[in-house]
Formats: structure tokens, C-alpha cells, sequence
């Protein structure tokens, strides 16, 4: 597969990025491409301490050289999260520098450095530093406000360059978060297959085809990615990119993540540590992408074809029910509001129930078969994972099967696009299913 090729065609459904670069020893293109989309423009290189070794260092250098007006701003401090006191302490270096931000770095840096460009009305440049997240080229950036983790539609770069050499070198455990977030848009495309189904959210082509009629190749070599193979890399980072360019071009994430990155939200706002160090994102999406694998296998073994419509609509729950059942699951959460706020907004009524579920019960045969060609089995999954390097169990992320289960049914309310825990609720089978999956013989039995 010419991975650049896939990149220049997906460029023309792109409504924001529009240069992107990938190959072996391109830093020195930095200066050419700033010069060339940010004519006279001064640049501050925005980086941390990794990646200021990694690749900032290098730029700045180059844009020195070439005669591009820059200074850089480094943030020090040894781990950090992309939480709102950042940004605003990049609003002000932009304020200060009136330059354009040249973004040094991977998923925290590069929203960082969107949200406040965006803030400023601009756009930025991005030099990845790891193939690790897909939020390069996306238009969201993902960041922490008063407790919650909230996606901001912004802006995505307007140029990205990506050197392989710099890519490889980036430690292990990053290419392999990237390999499990590339990966998760395989369960996470199945469920907008639900929600269009349901109407909610209809697929857009442009943004489904770019990414999932290449996804099964782009993550066809997890040893290889592990090992650090030059081809391997540049397969997945360009695969990470079309899923921000699906994004930009849907103008959501829907195409990128469900349910299984809400695993990793609830234990990034309950400021889950492991060994005293908070996990990647890559790593908690991958334990949410293996979780809702296993959910997909139990929900194939059953029959919705008998579903009896009128029952499940008699014992549908009312939005007051809802909105009662939501604060008392989300009383100790840091955010105790937040399932009510979105259980508000994605509740549909006993009409509306009906009308979903009766599309179900009689596509059920063709849209189950549908659902399983775009599945990955939880053993398939599991076997991807182990050869990339990425987490097999919860508990290698330091998450108990009992806490994973207890996440669960927070994930059901934490966000108002529908997924298949909406669906098997509609259905009165969320408890059965939850019980295969958690229960004796589960992908997930807790002893």
C-alpha cells in the first residue's frame, strides 16, 4: 500500500490540513513548509523535554538557519496532561510571541497547541514526534475542564510532517498506544453502524471509506510495528491520520471512537495511576477495545430477530427514571453531573424506541452479518495486541476485572452518542450481556 498516496487522495476531503508530509529524514523540511503556508510569519516552536530532543531542537535549528523568525517555548514540567491551565498558558505565549505555534510532539502537545491556536483564530503546524494517537490531523482537541474531559471541535493543523527515523525512535510503549488506538476504529465503526441504523448519527461515506476500507491492512503487521519496522510505522501513523482526516471530514469524532474510549475517560478523570504513573491513552483505549470486542462476540450469540418489541417498549424507562438512575451511579464521581447532562441529551422517548428497535428485529439477520464483517473477535483482537506490545488484560494497566465491570455501566451514560450498551439496554438484554462478558467462562470472568 503507498501509504502517502492514501494520504494525498484523503487530503481532498480534508477541510482543514492541507500539506502532510511522511518519510525517512524530513526535518529539514520544516522551514520549506512553514515558509510556504505561513509566509512571513514568526513560529514558536511548542515543545516538552522529550520531544525537544526528539525532533524540536532539530527544528528549531532548521527554521534558524533557513532565517524564519522563531523562539520556543518549553514546558518542563516531567509529566502533564492536556488540562485547561496549559492552554491557557500557551494562549499567552501567542499572545506574547504573535507567532504561529509549530506543535513538537504527539497527542497532549498537539491539542494543546490546536485549542489555543484556535483561540487565536489561526492555524498551527504539527511535527509528530510518535505514531501514538490519531489526534494529529483531527479537528477535536481533547482536553480536561473543572474535572471533565471534553472534546472541542477546533481546527486541525494545517500542515503536518512526519520523519519515520523520529517516529521509530519514540519508546516502545507509544507505537504500541498508537497501534490500540488505530485498532479501536474497528469496534468503534461497528457501533456507528448502530446509531445509523438507529438514525442518530448516519454514516457520512467520505468519512467512513477513507479510513475503514484501508483499517484491516493499516494494522495487518503488529510485529512489525513492535520492532520498529520503517514501512510498519509509517502504515500506522498514516492510518492515525486518515482517521483525523474522517474526523475533520465528519466534523466528529464519531469515526474514531465509542464506548471504548470512554473506558479511558472515566480512569482519566478519576486520575487512575498504575505504579504511580498515569497510563497512555492508547493503553487504556486498548483494555476499552478488547472489553467491547468481547461485548460484540456475546451480542452475536444472540437471537434479536424474536425481539419482543412491545415488551421492551412497555418497560422503557422514563427520562425522569433515567436522569434518578444516572446521579446515583455518578454520586462519587469527580463530575457527578455529567451522566445526568448526557443522558438529557441522548434519551429518546417510548416512540422513538420502538421505531429503533423494530429496524433491528427485522434487519436483524443482514445487520448482524453486517456487524460481525466489520468485528474483530475479542481472541483476534487480543492476538493483535500481544504481538504489538499493547495491554492483553486490565490488570496489566493496574484496572481489576471488578473495577473494569463497575466502568462499565458508567460508560453507558458518560456520553450522549448512542453504542451498543444503548442498544442492548433498548432490548432488556444489557444485563445478560454484561453478565456473559463479566460472568463464569467471560473474556473478562471475575473470579
Amino acid at each position: 500500500m503507498d501509504t502517502n498516496q492514501c494520504i494525498l487522495e484523503a487530503l481532498k476531503i480534508a477541510t482543514d490540513t492541507k500539506a502532510f508530509e511522511l518519510g525517512e529524514h524530513l526535518l529539514h523540511r520544516a522551514p520549506i513548509l512553514f515558509q510556504e503556508h505561513f509566509p512571513g510569519r514568526k513560529a514558536v516552536i511548542i515543545a516538552d523535554r522529550n520531544t525537544w530532543n526528539a525532533a524540536g531542537e532539530a527544528v528549531f535549528g532548521y527554521m534558524q538557519a533557513a532565517g524564519v523568525p522563531c523562539e520556543c517555548h518549553l514546558i518542563e514540567e516531567e509529566e502533564f496532561h492536556a488540562d485547561w491551565p496549559y492552554v491557557e498558558r500557551l494562549d499567552n505565549v501567542l499572545d506574547r510571541t504573535g507567532a504561529v505555534a509549530v506543535a513538537v510532539g504527539s497527542g497532549v502537545i498537539n491539542d494543546l497547541c490546536k485549542l489555543a491556536s484556535f483561540h487565536h483564530g489561526q492555524s498551527y503546524m504539527c511535527v509528530a514526534t510518535a505514531a501514538s494517537v490519531d489526534g494529529y490531523s483531527s479537528s477535536g482537541a481533547v482536553v480536561t475542564q473543572d474535572g471533565a474531559k471534553i472534546n472541542v471541535e477546533t481546527h486541525a493543523p494545517l500542515v503536518i510532517l512526519a520523519d519515520v527515523n523520529v517516529l521509530a525512535a519514540a519508546p516502545k510503549e507509544m507505537t504500541a498506544a498508537g497501534y490500540a488506538d488505530l485498532a479501536a476504529k474497528v469496534p468503534a465503526g461497528a457501533e456507528w453502524m448502530i446509531a445509523d441504523l438507529f438514525g442518530t448519527e448516519p454514516i457520512q461515506p467520505a468519512a467512513w471509506h477513507v479510513l475503514q476500507d484501508v483499517l484491516d491492512d493499516l494494522i495487518a503487521d503488529p510485529a512489525g510495528t513492535a520492532a520498529g519496522n520503517p514501512d510498519a510505522i509509517a502504515s500506522l501513523f498514516a492510518g492515525l491520520t486518515l482517521s483525523g482526516i474522517a474526523m475533520q471530514a465528519a466534523k466528529s469524532s464519531r469515526p474514531a471512537s465509542c464506548t471504548e474510549h470512554l473506558f479511558s475517560h472515566v480512569l482519566d478523570m478519576t486520575h487512575h495511576r498504575y505504579k504511580g504513573k498515569f497510563q497512555s491513552h492508547g493503553f487504556q483505549v486498548a483494555v476499552g477495545t478488547l472489553t467491547m470486542c468481547a461485548f460484540f462476540d456475546e451480542f452475536f450469540k444472540m437471537d434479536l430477530s424474536t425481539l419482543d418489541v412491545d415488551a421492551c417498549v412497555a418497560a422503557w424507562p422514563t427520562l425522569e427514571e433515567e436522569q434518578q438512575r444516572a446521579i446515583a451511579l455518578f454520586k462519587d464521581f469527580p463530575v457527578p453531573m455529567l451522566g445526568y447532562t448526557e443522558i438529557t441529551k441522548k434519551y429518546n422517548d417510548r416512540d422513538t424506541v420502538r421505531v429503533q428497535l423494530t429496524r433491528v428485529k427485522e434487519n436483524w439477520p443482514d445487520f448482524k452479518a453486517k456487524l460481525q464483517a466489520q468485528c474483530y473477535t475479542f481472541e483476534k483482537m487480543r492476538a493483535l495486541f500481544a504481538a504489538a506490545g499493547a495491554p492483553t488484560d486490565p490488570e496489566q494497566i493496574g484496572v481489576s476485572r471488578r473495577q473494569l465491570r463497575s466502568m462499565v455501566d458508567l460508560t453507558q451514560l458518560l456520553r450522549w452518542r448512542i453504542n451498543l450498551l444503548d442498544l442492548a439496554k433498548r432490548a432488556g438484554i444489557y444485563d445478560k450481556l454484561v453478565a456473559r462478558v463479566f460472568g463464569k467462562g467471560g473474556a473478562w470472568e471475575i473470579d
